[in-house]
């Protein structure tokens, strides 16, 4: 009845409203142009799955009158940042697609970027990239095509690069600012796809190589040519427009949403974000909100096409406009129909994904009696107690949350379980200290010693959260959890439960291993190169430039390296490289 009554006080506003679970905590936040009518919309007639699940936990809600649907557009964006909830738009904070950036510099520069809510690049961006490979892949290319700055800070020594013949060595040799000017202007005018120069002096150079017999570069030449018209090979929207615009659609059935992006640079169709999800709530809220956080992270639209229903949001943000015909029209049809295929391609594994999160929630609310909404994992690394790393990874509502993984450079020792000790105080520490939100469940890799270590770290910090560790069987596979009590939990085999906890196993070993290769290959390269006493870096260049890799230099005899160096300095890299494979 409190409910009831409170939905009847609700203004006819735009504004966001907040709604809460038996404990309080918010569950969902949404915005509308009539907070009355959208409100109390959740509670009559019937609704599809996600949203009936999502209306059976509502107790309670709060709401927050603004001026306008923009205004309750930013603030919407801003308190599911806040909260986090549960039932919300699922997009990932790392989706932002890469760019190039021709950086502002004095020397020619490229490097790939993508765009964060709060980056600032100096200098002209190019893209979005459909993936990071073919950014990455134009940057190559780039670099070969034009003598551009390789490294990424200046160095002291000129490089490989330079002996190479790809750097003119701005680093060392003052290359005079019209020649770098020049050279980024001609790179500027090839990444807005007008590659004429470029491939009339690869023909140029390709029929001078061939002239002289140098068959060898001739075909180097014709490969780069062919490369560049299929990197700048031109989709035309329409002839003879130049145009860059975004063109967004969406499409409802059963319960799904599925939304698509088309982003046109120049009069060149570039790329395209595709999303398919349970709608929560109405889909005019959701696409508007899945729009609105693309933007934040994404380049602004020089103009956004989208269905009339949805301009009102972002017309004097995004200077968003609806079409009727033309080939902008054409595109917002394109993008309908590709929301439907891809619905229609990807529907059962979002009910599979459903049917798995909900399963697991059951058998940890029925292990654990109380809901279990973020779990925290742990793990180490190590070689021989050298370069000892930890890991943490975080799930909340049984599905990985990256933003929340955290990697602990550890003191170094072959012993795991003090690595843990370590490992387990910093991170309850530092939640203790700054007030972090703390996990319902901590898993720890091991059992009862493991368990122990963490119930003393907890509990010199006053701390009560639920500890299990996991069990292996003989052949080192997840088996069973331990709890506090040393009472085994045994996991069927062929359960959610068994693949769930194997793959969060997988996913923090496979965390701390990336970050201890990390740390060992850097300290195998300064062990190598740097602590060699008499190995200067005229030495290492020269050792790099014959041999090319780390690798190839430790197969290389004593008298292969007295070849390069002195025979104190030989004598010394070759003891070291054989203490490194000892």
């Amino acid at each position: 009845m409190e409910l009831k009554e409170k939905l009847q006080t609700l203004p006819k506003k735009p504004g966001v409203y907040l709604h809460k679970d038996k404990d309080g905590t918010v569950i969902y936040v949404g915005k509308a142009i009539n907070l009355f009518n959208r409100v109390n919309s959740y509670f009559r007639g019937a609704h599809d799955y996600k949203t009936t699940k999502l209306v059976s936990n509502i107790v309670d809600f709060d709401y927050i009158v603004t001026k306008s649907e923009k205004e309750a557009l930013i603030l919407e964006y801003n308190l599911i940042k806040e909260y986090d909830p549960k039932y919300k738009i699922v997009f990932k904070d790392d989706k932002s697609y890469p760019y190039i950036l021709l950086k502002d510099c004095p020397e020619p520069y490229v490097e790939v970027v993508r765009l964060k809510k709060k980056s600032r690049y100096k200098g002209k961006l190019f893209g979005p990239f459909p993936d990071v490979g073919a950014a990455r892949n134009m940057v190559e290319l780039i670099n070969k095509l034009y003598p551009t700055r390789k490294c990424h800070t200046m160095q002291k020594e000129l490089c490989l690069y330079y002996h190479m013949g790809q750097c003119p060595g701005y680093c060392k040799i003052e290359v005079p600012q019209a020649e770098s000017d020049k050279v980024k202007d001609d790179i500027f005018a090839f990444l807005n796809g007008d590659n004429r120069n470029i491939i009339n002096d690869l023909k140029k150079k390709m029929d001078e190589a061939t002239e002289k017999l140098d068959f060898e570069n001739s075909a180097y030449y014709r490969d780069l040519i062919y490369d560049v018209r299929q990197t700048n090979q031109k989709q035309d929207v329409q002839k003879n427009n130049r145009e860059s615009f975004d063109v967004f659609n969406y499409y409802v059935e059963d319960g799904y949403i599925s939304i698509v992006g088309l982003f046109v640079k120049k009069g060149r169709l570039l790329s395209s974000d595709k999303f398919i999800d349970y709608l929560v709530g109405d889909p005019e809220n959701f696409v508007t909100s899945y729009i609105y956080q693309f933007y934040e992270i994404n380049e602004k639209p020089k103009a956004l096409y989208l269905p009339k229903e949805l301009v009102s949001y972002f017309g004097d943000i995004y200077n968003a406009q609806s079409v009727t015909r033309g080939y902008k029209y054409q595109l917002l049809k394109q993008a309908h129909s590709n929301c439907v295929e891809t619905l229609k391609q990807n529907k059962k594994v979002i009910t599979s994904k459903e049917t798995y999160t909900d399963d697991l929630e059951a058998e940890f609310n029925r292990i654990f009696n109380r809901k279990i909404k973020r779990i925290e994992l742990f793990d180490n690394s190590h070689t021989g107690g050298v370069n000892t790393v930890g890991a943490m990874v975080v799930y909340k509502d049984y599905r990985p949350s990256k933003k929340d993984y955290r990697l602990f450079k550890l003191e170094d020792s072959a012993n795991d379980l003090s690595s843990m000790r370590e490992m387990l105080y910093r991170r309850y520490f530092r939640v203790l200290k700054d007030d972090l939100e703390r996990p319902d469940l901590i898993i720890v890799d091991g059992g009862r010693i493991q368990i122990d270590i963490a119930k003393e770290v907890l509990g010199s910090l006053g701390m009560d959260i639920t500890i299990v560790g996991l069990g292996k069987d003989d052949h080192h596979n997840t088996s069973y959890m331990m709890d506090v009590n040393y009472e085994i939990i045994n996991i069927e085999k062929d359960s959610n439960m068994f693949f769930f906890l194997t793959n969060m196993q997988d996913e923090v070993h496979r965390f701390a291993i990336t970050y201890h290769k990390k740390l060992r290959q850097k300290a195998m390269y300064r062990s190598v190169l740097d602590d060699v006493k008499g190995l200067g870096p005229k030495s290492r260049l020269k050792l790099l430039k014959k041999y090319k890799t780390i690798s190839n230099i430790r197969t290389l005899s004593l008298e292969e390296l007295k070849t390069v160096l002195s025979s104190n300095v030989a004598e010394e890299l070759y003891n070291k490289l054989r203490e490194e494979n000892a």
